[in-house]
């Protein structure tokens, strides 16, 4: 018996709810002011109305009161009672909705301060996120553009081709070209790049097995200047494979060989808007969101156009006809053409 006292005594402790503050409901009070003012009031009316009519002459003692002065005596005597309370009920009904629209404004309070707190803490950590994913991405873009294939990824293998054959590597240019002896660079006693070996270095080769076009591209890359847009063309094309943009798969609309002479004496703008002839609107688009957010691909755009602006103008000079048709056929003219509309070289 003596063990079960503790925990009868420990029940209703355990049994009372928890409290929750503003949420909580409110303690509903037994009588207040109010009430006690009305009881007041009213036994004081009641006090003196019974006074009044016991005092008061009674007149003919023979006459009989009759139904309409009983009916006057209770309205006078109960009616002033009935407006007390209906006064004490308006009033505290009036109390209890202020005190309900006090606590609800104390809780939307605590509510947006609870939200603008939770939202600076996620924009916190969001921004965060954002930043180390976009660093993550441009990270990842500098390694892919690193990698430089020889046969260009600007090319489709066929199927059924051999997966197991491998590519020569290319040949880098070399910044630093070895001087001789009497200090003349190397570049000015090797023999001038013939024009058909720069078109055909240009297209880049076919297959692993294009001897020709690997033979063509080796003599290219010993000319500085060839060798410097060969690579920017090389890395434009390389990006350009990440979002399944093939040269080869582009048919553009030919344009004159004066709209391409025109070009290379600098003129711009719609006299020569028919070099932007790629209408694929698919690869249009890609490439435009993909020049607007991502810059690594943005700075390789304009170097490359930069540098077939420059050399096509030196190639212009002693190229005939035939040579400039050929040359516009190549995978490195029409990425000049997709990214010269996409850039508004030609608006």
């Amino acid at each position: 018996m003596a063990d079960q006292r503790p925990d009868e005594e420990d029940a209703p402790a355990q049994a009372r709810p928890t409290p929750l503050g503003i949420y909580d409901r409110p303690q509903t009070e037994g009588i207040t002011n109010i009430e006690i003012i009305a009881i007041a009031l009213s036994v004081f009316w009641l006090l003196a109305s019974g006074l009044f009519f016991l005092l008061m002459p009674s007149g003919d003692g023979n006459a009989e009161p009759g139904s309409m002065s009983f009916v006057m005596v209770m309205l006078s005597v109960f009616m002033p009672v009935g407006m007390i309370w209906v006064a004490a009920t308006a009033a505290r009904s009036s109390r209890v909705m202020r005190e309900e629209s006090q606590r609800l404004q104390t809780a939307i309070d605590a509510i947006r301060h609870a939200y603008i707190a939770q939202n600076h803490a996620a924009g916190a950590g969001s921004d965060a996120a954002s930043i180390t994913r976009k660093l993550d991405e441009i990270a990842a873009a500098a390694r892919k553009t690193e990698t430089v294939l020889a046969t260009f990824t600007s090319r489709r293998e066929p199927e059924g081709a051999p997966q197991n054959a491998r590519v020569a590597p290319a040949p880098q240019p070399v910044d630093d070209q070895p001087v001789l002896a009497l200090g003349t660079p190397s570049e000015d006693i090797a023999p001038p790049l013939a024009t058909a070996d720069f078109i055909r270095a240009l297209n880049f080769p076919e297959t692993s097995e294009d001897e020709a076009g690997f033979s063509a591209l080796r003599r290219a890359l010993r000319d500085r200047p060839a060798a410097q847009l060969i690579q920017a063309a090389q890395d434009v094309l390389t990006l350009l494979s990440q979002d399944g943009i093939y040269m080869d798969d582009l048919q553009p609309d030919r344009a004159r060989t004066e709209v391409w002479r025109q070009f290379a004496r600098g003129v711009r703008g719609r006299p020569v808007a028919s070099l932007g002839g790629i209408r694929d609107r698919s690869s249009l688009a890609l490439t435009a969101g993909r020049m607007k957010q991502d810059p690594i691909f943005r700075d390789a755009a304009h170097h490359f156009l930069r540098r077939f602006d420059k050399t096509f103008v030196a190639f212009e000079d002693g190229a005939s006809d035939a040579d400039i048709s050929a040359l516009a056929e190549t995978r490195t003219a029409r990425a000049f053409m997709l990214l010269g509309r996409v850039a508004g070289t030609f608006d």
